[in-house]
């Protein structure tokens, strides 16, 4: 089974917390990262949006794109309203190659405001996940037709975060929008990583590989703290840091056949904890657990570089 390595730029500079930013070029993000070891990234805010600057910084690098953030308003807008939004992304994403679009919904989230503690996140009643669900199947079903998939982020602080309502919003739609497994937002929110992946293995299409300390997270008061309180105080890092047993996690996926991206996507502040010491650590783990696996890791970035 092949597999393949990439990282978040989330690690250099945080979109929702300027403060958990490091004065870092993009070019130097990426020339630290590939040289943890990492052949993909995701796009971040530093990424420039035409194909014709992008694919010659990502070509200098050897790195590909691996994906990418839509902040996506299904569960309030209409559906023409997303189409336009994403049109541009889809042909950008089509144009550098990249695997597909990371839908994760903000609508009603509370997820960017940090007035809003954890415990008042929303919540959708069964009759409102369904109707979302179904939303978001025929967005996704639309996306595929445009040449470019989603993959659906469940994510805390929004409306799909706990386990039950991602089995729900799973139930309720269907093949046109794959899943995208993040570990550390299940496990923080709860839920159990490895029976999620036995139940919604066949929609996987992306892995994030985010690691919690659960020591942060225990100490949380939800009714007063927000998701950014949660990851200013340190609830995320990478693999072979935290508290999660990626060994596990990894076995279990490779049990099931997948195969694809693996990203470390972990959020934290780059001055006590240096992106890239952290990448390599990151790497080193996941070496080890996916050739215990029995995958084989890509190393080629650029495409025919």
């Amino acid at each position: 089974m092949k597999a393949k390595l990439g990282m978040s730029p989330i690690a250099w500079w945080n979109d929702d917390l300027a403060e958990l930013s490091d004065d870092v070029s993009l070019e130097e993000c990426l020339a630290q990262s590939r040289s943890a070891g990492f052949t993909g990234m995701e796009m971040g805010r530093r990424f420039p949006n035409d194909p014709k600057i992008m694919l010659p910084i990502l070509q200098e690098a050897d790195v590909t794109l691996c994906g990418g953030w839509f902040s996506g308003t299904l569960v309030d807008e209409d559906m023409a309203r997303n189409k336009d939004r994403i049109q541009p992304m889809i042909d950008l994403f089509k144009a550098v190659n990249a695997p597909c679009i990371v839908y994760g919904e903000v609508g009603r989230s509370i997820q960017g405001d940090r007035s809003k503690p954890l415990a008042t996140k929303p919540r959708l009643s069964d009759d409102e996940m369904k109707a979302y669900a179904r939303r978001l199947t025929q967005f996704g079903e639309w996306c595929a037709e445009q040449g470019m998939p989603l993959s659906y982020h469940h994510h805390m602080a929004a409306v799909v975060e706990t386990e039950p309502e991602l089995d729900a919003f799973m139930r309720y739609s269907g093949e046109g929008i794959p899943l995208l497994l993040d570990a550390g937002h299940l496990a923080f929110a709860g839920g159990d990583v490895l029976r999620a992946i036995d139940n919604h293995h066949r929609r996987i299409n992306h892995v994030h590989v985010k690691d919690v300390r659960m020591e942060v997270i225990e100490k949380l008061d939800r009714q007063r703290q927000s998701f950014l309180d949660a990851v200013a105080l340190g609830a995320f890092t990478v693999p072979g840091d935290g508290s999660l047993d990626f060994g596990a996690i990894v076995e279990r996926l490779a049990h099931y056949g997948y195969e694809g991206w693996f990203v470390v996507e972990a959020e934290q502040d780059p001055k006590k904890n240096p992106p890239l010491r952290m990448a390599q650590v990151g790497y080193k783990e996941l070496m080890r657990v996916m050739t215990a696996a029995g995958y084989t890791v890509e190393t080629q970035g650029f495409p025919n570089a």
